[in-house]
Protein backbone atom coordinates (compact mmCIF):
# COMPACT_ATOMS: atom_id res chain seq x y z
CA UNK A 1 0.00 0.00 0.00
CA UNK A 2 1.56 3.69 -1.24
CA UNK A 3 2.39 6.04 1.84
CA UNK A 4 -0.37 9.06 2.62
CA UNK A 5 1.74 11.88 0.86
CA UNK A 6 3.51 13.79 3.81
CA UNK A 7 4.32 11.25 6.05
CA UNK A 8 7.78 10.45 6.67
CA UNK A 9 8.83 6.68 6.14
CA UNK A 10 9.71 4.82 9.70
CA UNK A 11 13.05 4.12 9.92
CA UNK A 12 13.81 0.65 11.55
CA UNK A 13 15.10 0.38 15.43
CA UNK A 14 19.02 0.37 15.18
CA UNK A 15 20.15 -2.66 17.55
CA UNK A 16 24.32 -2.37 18.07
CA UNK A 17 26.62 -3.63 21.10
CA UNK A 18 29.28 -1.80 23.00
CA UNK A 19 32.43 -2.69 21.14
CA UNK A 20 34.54 0.01 23.49
CA UNK A 21 34.27 1.76 26.61
CA UNK A 22 36.59 4.85 27.03
CA UNK A 23 36.66 7.84 30.30
CA UNK A 24 37.65 10.44 28.23
CA UNK A 25 36.87 13.63 31.24
CA UNK A 26 35.99 13.18 35.09
CA UNK A 27 32.49 12.80 33.86
CA UNK A 28 32.51 11.91 29.92
CA UNK A 29 32.16 8.32 28.87
CA UNK A 30 32.30 7.50 25.56
CA UNK A 31 31.03 4.24 24.25
CA UNK A 32 31.29 2.89 21.38
CA UNK A 33 28.67 1.08 19.13
CA UNK A 34 28.74 -1.33 16.15
CA UNK A 35 27.53 -4.84 15.26
CA UNK A 36 25.60 -6.56 12.32
CA UNK A 37 22.37 -3.96 13.06
CA UNK A 38 25.20 -0.76 11.59
CA UNK A 39 23.18 -1.37 8.08
CA UNK A 40 19.83 -0.22 9.74
CA UNK A 41 21.84 2.91 10.86
CA UNK A 42 21.05 5.86 7.81
CA UNK A 43 23.54 8.68 8.71
CA UNK A 44 23.65 11.95 7.70
CA UNK A 45 26.25 14.93 6.95
CA UNK A 46 24.58 17.09 10.63
CA UNK A 47 27.15 17.21 13.05
CA UNK A 48 24.86 17.75 16.24
CA UNK A 49 22.89 14.25 14.85
CA UNK A 50 21.29 12.70 17.84
CA UNK A 51 19.74 9.69 18.24
CA UNK A 52 17.30 8.91 20.73
CA UNK A 53 18.42 5.15 22.97
CA UNK A 54 15.09 3.16 24.15
CA UNK A 55 16.10 2.09 27.66
CA UNK A 56 13.80 -1.05 28.85
CA UNK A 57 13.55 -2.20 32.66
CA UNK A 58 15.99 -5.19 32.59
CA UNK A 59 13.69 -7.23 34.99
CA UNK A 60 11.19 -7.24 31.83
CA UNK A 61 13.28 -9.57 30.05
CA UNK A 62 12.01 -7.16 26.82
CA UNK A 63 14.38 -7.84 23.38
CA UNK A 64 15.04 -4.54 21.22
CA UNK A 65 14.29 -4.15 18.68
CA UNK A 66 11.08 -3.54 20.74
CA UNK A 67 7.07 -3.34 19.17
CA UNK A 68 6.53 -0.20 20.98
CA UNK A 69 2.74 -0.26 19.36
CA UNK A 70 2.53 -4.27 21.23
CA UNK A 71 4.25 -3.46 24.33
CA UNK A 72 1.36 -0.46 24.87
CA UNK A 73 -1.42 -3.10 24.41
CA UNK A 74 -0.28 -4.91 27.42
CA UNK A 75 2.61 -3.58 29.46
CA UNK A 76 1.67 -0.25 31.54
CA UNK A 77 3.04 3.28 30.81
CA UNK A 78 5.73 2.87 33.18
CA UNK A 79 7.16 -0.27 32.39
CA UNK A 80 7.30 0.74 28.44
CA UNK A 81 10.61 1.31 27.10
CA UNK A 82 11.72 5.31 27.47
CA UNK A 83 13.64 7.47 25.35
CA UNK A 84 16.44 9.66 26.02
CA UNK A 85 18.30 11.38 23.71
CA UNK A 86 22.38 11.53 22.65
CA UNK A 87 24.53 13.14 20.29
CA UNK A 88 26.24 10.74 17.56
CA UNK A 89 30.25 12.08 18.19
CA UNK A 90 31.58 10.24 15.68
CA UNK A 91 30.32 7.53 13.18
CA UNK A 92 32.74 5.56 10.86
CA UNK A 93 31.08 3.69 7.63
CA UNK A 94 34.38 1.51 7.26
CA UNK A 95 34.67 -0.16 10.77
CA UNK A 96 30.56 0.09 11.30
CA UNK A 97 30.78 2.44 14.19
CA UNK A 98 29.26 5.01 16.05
CA UNK A 99 30.65 6.86 19.18
CA UNK A 100 28.28 8.55 21.79
CA UNK A 101 29.77 10.42 24.41
CA UNK A 102 27.56 10.22 27.75
CA UNK A 103 27.73 12.94 30.81
CA UNK A 104 27.53 10.70 33.85
CA UNK A 105 27.39 12.28 37.25
CA UNK A 106 26.89 9.80 39.96
CA UNK A 107 23.59 7.78 39.74
CA UNK A 108 21.73 10.88 38.31
CA UNK A 109 19.47 9.85 35.79
CA UNK A 110 18.83 7.23 33.58
CA UNK A 111 21.38 6.68 30.37
CA UNK A 112 24.36 7.99 32.96
CA UNK A 113 24.39 5.32 34.64
CA UNK A 114 23.97 2.89 32.22
CA UNK A 115 26.55 4.65 30.51
CA UNK A 116 29.39 4.32 33.70
CA UNK A 117 28.26 0.72 34.07
CA UNK A 118 27.93 -0.85 30.41
CA UNK A 119 29.84 -3.61 29.36
CA UNK A 120 31.31 -4.81 26.39
CA UNK A 121 28.53 -6.87 24.42
CA UNK A 122 26.10 -4.98 26.21
CA UNK A 123 23.39 -4.39 23.55
CA UNK A 124 21.31 -0.79 23.02
CA UNK A 125 18.63 0.16 20.88
CA UNK A 126 18.18 3.31 19.50
CA UNK A 127 15.95 5.42 16.10
CA UNK A 128 17.68 7.91 13.89
CA UNK A 129 19.67 10.06 13.86
CA UNK A 130 18.14 13.28 13.51
CA UNK A 131 20.22 16.96 13.35
CA UNK A 132 20.37 20.21 11.02
CA UNK A 133 23.24 21.81 11.77
CA UNK A 134 26.36 22.17 10.28
CA UNK A 135 29.04 24.93 9.98
CA UNK A 136 28.63 27.19 6.83
CA UNK A 137 32.05 28.58 4.82
CA UNK A 138 29.62 31.63 3.85
CA UNK A 139 29.65 32.96 7.42
CA UNK A 140 32.55 35.27 8.72
CA UNK A 141 32.63 33.98 12.03
CA UNK A 142 31.03 31.02 13.85
CA UNK A 143 30.37 31.63 17.61
CA UNK A 144 30.18 28.16 19.71
CA UNK A 145 28.95 28.66 23.41
CA UNK A 146 26.95 25.36 25.52
CA UNK A 147 27.98 22.97 28.49
CA UNK A 148 28.97 19.64 29.09
CA UNK A 149 26.18 18.34 27.13
CA UNK A 150 27.14 20.55 24.30
CA UNK A 151 30.68 18.96 23.99
CA UNK A 152 29.83 16.30 21.49
CA UNK A 153 28.50 18.57 19.36
CA UNK A 154 30.75 21.24 19.47
CA UNK A 155 33.55 18.85 18.99
CA UNK A 156 31.96 17.48 15.50
CA UNK A 157 31.28 20.79 13.99
CA UNK A 158 34.93 21.55 14.64
CA UNK A 159 36.31 18.51 13.22
CA UNK A 160 34.04 19.63 10.00
CA UNK A 161 34.83 23.25 9.73
CA UNK A 162 37.31 23.79 6.94
CA UNK A 163 40.57 25.55 7.23
CA UNK A 164 40.15 29.07 6.95
CA UNK A 165 36.96 29.06 8.93
CA UNK A 166 37.33 31.24 11.76
CA UNK A 167 35.28 31.42 15.36
CA UNK A 168 35.36 31.30 18.93
CA UNK A 169 34.36 28.40 21.22
CA UNK A 170 32.78 28.65 25.05
CA UNK A 171 32.59 25.34 27.07
CA UNK A 172 31.07 25.73 30.47
CA UNK A 173 32.49 23.03 32.85
CA UNK A 174 33.05 22.03 36.84
CA UNK A 175 36.49 22.38 36.26
CA UNK A 176 39.93 21.46 34.20
CA UNK A 177 39.17 17.62 34.78
CA UNK A 178 35.96 18.01 32.34
CA UNK A 179 38.13 19.30 29.17
CA UNK A 180 38.93 17.63 26.21
CA UNK A 181 41.38 18.03 23.60
CA UNK A 182 39.41 19.02 20.72
CA UNK A 183 40.57 19.76 17.52
CA UNK A 184 40.08 23.11 15.36
CA UNK A 185 40.76 25.02 12.25
CA UNK A 186 43.92 27.49 13.61
CA UNK A 187 41.60 30.63 13.41
CA UNK A 188 39.27 28.90 16.00
CA UNK A 189 40.30 29.69 19.12
CA UNK A 190 38.84 27.37 22.45
CA UNK A 191 38.07 28.57 25.73
CA UNK A 192 37.07 26.32 28.63
CA UNK A 193 34.59 28.02 31.34
CA UNK A 194 35.39 26.79 34.72
CA UNK A 195 31.91 27.32 36.98
CA UNK A 196 34.01 25.34 39.99
CA UNK A 197 30.84 23.31 41.07
CA UNK A 198 28.17 21.04 39.70
CA UNK A 199 25.91 23.29 37.64
CA UNK A 200 22.93 25.24 39.56
CA UNK A 201 21.64 28.46 38.03
CA UNK A 202 23.65 30.44 40.60
CA UNK A 203 26.59 28.77 39.60
CA UNK A 204 26.66 28.89 35.57
CA UNK A 205 28.60 31.59 34.41
CA UNK A 206 28.43 31.06 30.53
CA UNK A 207 25.79 33.66 29.54
CA UNK A 208 27.65 36.11 31.18
CA UNK A 209 30.91 35.33 29.45
CA UNK A 210 29.58 34.99 26.32
CA UNK A 211 28.04 38.36 26.66
CA UNK A 212 31.97 39.67 27.47
CA UNK A 213 32.95 38.34 24.30
CA UNK A 214 33.61 40.77 21.76
CA UNK A 215 31.42 40.60 19.55
CA UNK A 216 32.79 39.94 15.84
CA UNK A 217 31.86 41.58 12.22
CA UNK A 218 30.25 40.19 9.91
CA UNK A 219 27.60 37.69 9.67
CA UNK A 220 27.80 35.19 12.58
CA UNK A 221 26.51 31.64 12.81
CA UNK A 222 25.75 30.25 16.33
CA UNK A 223 25.43 27.28 17.57
CA UNK A 224 24.17 27.50 21.29
CA UNK A 225 23.00 24.52 22.95
CA UNK A 226 22.88 23.41 26.22
CA UNK A 227 20.95 23.97 29.55
CA UNK A 228 17.19 25.22 28.78
CA UNK A 229 17.46 28.71 30.95
CA UNK A 230 20.66 29.30 29.69
CA UNK A 231 20.17 28.78 26.26
CA UNK A 232 17.09 31.04 26.83
CA UNK A 233 19.01 33.97 27.94
CA UNK A 234 21.62 33.61 25.17
CA UNK A 235 18.86 33.63 22.70
CA UNK A 236 17.98 37.07 24.24
CA UNK A 237 21.24 38.13 23.66
CA UNK A 238 21.73 36.84 20.04
CA UNK A 239 18.52 37.47 19.17
CA UNK A 240 17.12 40.68 20.71
CA UNK A 241 20.28 41.99 21.51
CA UNK A 242 22.50 41.34 18.61
CA UNK A 243 20.00 41.27 15.60
CA UNK A 244 21.22 38.07 14.53
CA UNK A 245 18.79 36.44 12.14
CA UNK A 246 16.67 32.84 13.73
CA UNK A 247 18.25 31.53 9.97
CA UNK A 248 21.83 32.17 11.19
CA UNK A 249 21.57 30.21 14.86
CA UNK A 250 21.04 26.38 16.54
CA UNK A 251 19.58 26.85 19.87
CA UNK A 252 18.93 24.05 21.59
CA UNK A 253 17.73 22.85 25.40
CA UNK A 254 19.39 19.55 26.13
CA UNK A 255 18.42 19.53 29.45
CA UNK A 256 16.28 21.67 32.65
CA UNK A 257 17.95 22.05 36.07
CA UNK A 258 15.65 20.65 38.37
CA UNK A 259 13.46 19.05 35.59
CA UNK A 260 13.53 14.99 35.18
CA UNK A 261 13.75 13.87 31.33
CA UNK A 262 10.39 12.81 30.89
CA UNK A 263 8.80 15.92 32.34
CA UNK A 264 11.62 17.83 30.66
CA UNK A 265 10.56 16.63 27.74
CA UNK A 266 6.80 16.54 27.90
CA UNK A 267 7.66 20.72 28.46
CA UNK A 268 8.91 21.02 25.08
CA UNK A 269 5.90 22.32 23.41
CA UNK A 270 4.68 24.55 26.36
CA UNK A 271 5.87 27.74 26.90
CA UNK A 272 8.08 27.17 29.52
CA UNK A 273 10.24 24.60 27.40
CA UNK A 274 9.83 26.78 23.73
CA UNK A 275 13.47 28.35 23.24
CA UNK A 276 11.25 30.88 21.35
CA UNK A 277 8.14 31.79 21.36
CA UNK A 278 6.30 30.14 19.20
CA UNK A 279 6.81 26.55 18.50
CA UNK A 280 10.18 25.62 16.81
CA UNK A 281 11.85 22.24 15.61
CA UNK A 282 13.93 20.77 18.22
CA UNK A 283 15.26 17.18 19.33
Amino acid sequence: MARPEGVRPVRPQVVLQVVKRQQISDHLVRLTFGGPGYENFVDKSATDRYIKILFAKPELGLTPPYDLDALREHLPGEDLPVRRTYTVRRSDAESRTIEVDFVVHGSDGLAGPWARDAQIGDSVCFSGPGGMFAPQSDFDFHLFAGDETAIPAIAASLEAMEEGMVGQVLIEVADAGDEIELSAPSGVGIRWIHRGAEFTPESSILEPEVRQFPWPAGRVQVFAHGEREVVKALRSYFYDERGVDRRDMSLSAYWAYGRAEDAFQAEKRSPVGQIFDEPQASK
